[in-house]
């Protein structure tokens, strides 16, 4: 073998084992790349159900049959366009439908309107979002209507809840740590912070692009810590605030692929800290760390299960059951998050 043969061979080798060493040592040092390693070892996403249960029609509780025969009452209607749902109990589940302008109440194969919703005819065409108190009251936002309106848990009185002007009220969520009421104002680019009597205590934000600043945000979530995260929607990011209201991080940016954000609508928590984000024009749910790391995603588009049509609020329990409105599909879509 000639010298420059040997030579050649030496460097090829020595170029060889230098570039392994270099990405071991990077990939030791990515964490967001251990992160998400970790996250496919340990956590396991599946779909369970769905409302209305699949290939069967749902029965819609009929009451007053005479009071129908002779006025020619309708039957109450299906899912038309749902944007939130909230599980009340194994049983029930409240779905805010927005096609419909009203409240369903699920329990197995059957969706029922309160009689004193039913009365409002479909007043409530832009409701967005609920939060429930905690003695079972349930509060919901409709932007056109810029309020908040309260039905008690006995499902049998509905008012107005907001004692302050509202402008375009969307996302709301109630703070267990502080026993107080986040809201939304998108028309305002501010969040306002409401007693349990609908009095602001607090505002914070304006229009902007920096920390603590807004544009047009939309939905929100407040977990049992206290940490409120805002969906700043056309800022394309994730704002997370204290109990207090004070800024503590963001994270987020406009783009097409995954970890990017095109079109943010609800957003949960899951019991281990993992921020669900919806995503309309991704048609799925992208899961990130606390430190805005992207870890996963489920979902596509299309109607089958797991798949969705621009999809919009999500709402994850205690058991880590995942609720999210399947909006042009019509239904709510309902996802176990398994542990190993």
């Amino acid at each position: 073998m000639k010298l420059s043969d040997v030579h050649i061979i030496r460097i090829f080798f020595l170029f060889v084992g230098t570039t392994v060493f270099t990405l071991n040592t990077l990939n030791a040092q990515d964490t967001t790349y251990v992160d998400v390693l970790d996250f496919f070892e340990v956590n396991k996403v599946q779909w369970v159900d769905q409302i209305p249960p699949i290939n069967k029609d749902v029965k819609k509780k009929r009451k007053g049959w005479l009071k129908r025969l002779i006025f020619g009452k309708k039957d109450i209607p299906g899912l038309q366009k749902p944007v939130h749902a909230i599980p009340l109990n194994e049983q029930e589940t409240l779905v805010i439908d927005q096609g419909n302008g009203t409240l369903f109440f699920a329990e197995e194969e059957k969706l029922d309107i309160p009689k004193i919703v039913r009365k409002q005819n479909g007043k409530f065409s832009s409701m967005v979002s609920a939060c429930l108190l905690p003695n079972g009251d349930l509060l919901f936002t409709d932007s056109r209507l810029s309020g908040i309106f309260k039905l008690t848990a006995d499902r049998k009185t509905l008012k107005p809840f907001n004692q302050s002007e509202l402008l375009q009220p969307t996302g709301i969520a109630y703070c267990e740590k502080t026993n107080q009421i986040w809201v939304v104002e998108t028309g305002s680019h501010r969040i306002s912070i409401l007693d349990t009597n609908g009095n602001r205590v607090k505002t914070f934000g304006e229009r902007g692009a920096e920390a603590n600043e807004f544009n047009y945000p939309t939905y929100i979530w407040v977990d049992h810590n206290g940490t409120a995260y805002v969906v700043d929607a056309l800022n394309y990011r994730i704002q997370l605030f204290d109990k207090e209201g004070n800024f503590i991080s963001m994270f987020g940016q406009n783009g097409n692929g995954t970890g990017y954000f095109a079109s943010p609508k609800g957003i949960a928590t899951d019991s281990h800290g993992h921020i669900y984000i919806v995503d309309a024009l991704f048609h799925g749910v992208q899961v990130f760390d606390q430190k805005g790391n992207y870890l996963y995603q489920f979902g596509k588009q299309g109607r089958q299960t797991s798949e969705f049509w621009m999809p919009s609020g999500i709402y994850i329990d205690k058991n880590n059951l995942i609720y999210v409105a399947d909006s042009y599909n019509s239904r709510v879509q309902i996802f176990q998050l398994e542990f190993k």
